[in-house]
């Protein structure tokens, strides 16, 4: 099903929650790695005359050890760069540059901002789940002004730190840059991921919403499609967020932390795919013609039980 309107808007599937995806649903999360990623390599190799190809290398290594590749000590533990000053400060100007990039890189995709933003004054009760780090997330979150916009936020726990480190001690920022100061954040199991459903059922429960009232969103149909078929939740595909620059999937996928076998696997899992009930083929706010948005309250005069 496309995201034209086929039937008058009271004909239109109840949604009372929202949940949704974060990476190539609300953002384009491929394109701001890449980016902060490239200005991080470029001025890591101008500064240590270390040549890109090698600190790629390196860096793929260090990824797939720390099972991420969004780690934050990234730079401290590449071979080529190690010495008695940690490489994070002597090489200052190259993480700054990288944080930048990612700032400029951050953004929502058109129409996020003013969709959430009407289904919200419906009354809707909107939940976020992605399967990135706590970290970068919450960054990301607050960077595109969504802390408070989101009621509840799910994620895994962050990544470890070395033995000798603490987030305290890498943290260079005030106690209050760091976290949510309105969207609830919710840690889910280790190594829980998708498309297992027991986060999804686990938002039906704590919310106390009928199934059939819940919509998800997100840009998976072998992740996210599958996990919210397996719920019995209503699933959305963002089709747009499949669609990535080429020489940004081809660094990502240079430089992931991914085994040769869990590519194997996502192989296998994209090609039995499931089709998706609806689909958002250019944007996000397309959700408003395929289902009729209201709050508990409004629909049938009752308080949500996570309100």
């Amino acid at each position: 099903m496309n995201a034209r309107r086929l039937h008058p808007e009271a004909e239109l599937p109840l949604v009372q929650v929202l949940v949704t995806d974060l990476d190539n649903t609300l953002w384009d999360w491929v394109h701001l790695w890449a980016h902060s990623m490239r200005r991080l390599l470029g001025t890591l190799s101008e500064q240590s005359g270390v040549p890109i190809a090698v600190l790629a290398a390196e860096a793929k290594s260090v990824h797939e050890l720390r099972g991420t590749v969004e780690y934050s000590l990234l730079v401290d533990e590449l071979p080529s760069l190690r010495g008695v000053i940690p490489a994070s400060r002597r090489f200052d100007a190259a993480v700054h540059a990288q944080h930048s990039a990612r700032k400029q890189a951050t953004g929502l995709y058109p129409g996020v901002a003013a969709t959430l933003s009407r289904l919200k004054s419906s009354g809707v009760r909107l939940i976020a789940y992605s399967e990135s780090l706590e970290f970068w997330t919450e960054r990301r979150i607050r960077r595109t002004g969504l802390d408070g916009v989101i009621d509840v936020l799910y994620t895994s726990d962050d990544h470890v730190v070395p033995d000798g480190f603490s987030f305290e001690s890498v943290r260079t920022l005030p106690p209050d840059a760091y976290g949510l100061d309105f969207t609830e954040h919710r840690v889910v199991a280790k190594g829980l991921q998708k498309p297992n459903p027991d986060v999804l059922l686990r938002i039906i429960e704590e919310t106390g919403v009928d199934r059939k009232n819940l919509a998800y969103v997100g840009d998976s149909r072998s992740k996210d499609v599958a996990m919210a078929q397996a719920a019995g939740v209503q699933d959305v595909w963002a089709a747009y967020g499949s669609s990535s620059d080429p020489a940004d999937l081809e660094l990502l996928s240079a430089l992931t932390h991914w085994t040769p076998e869990m590519i194997r696997d996502d192989h296998l899992a994209r090609a039995s795919a499931p089709s998706p009930t609806f689909v958002l083929k250019n944007g996000f706010d397309e959700l408003t013609s395929l289902f009729r948005f209201e709050g508990r309250e409004s629909a049938d005069g009752s308080h949500a039980a996570s309100h």
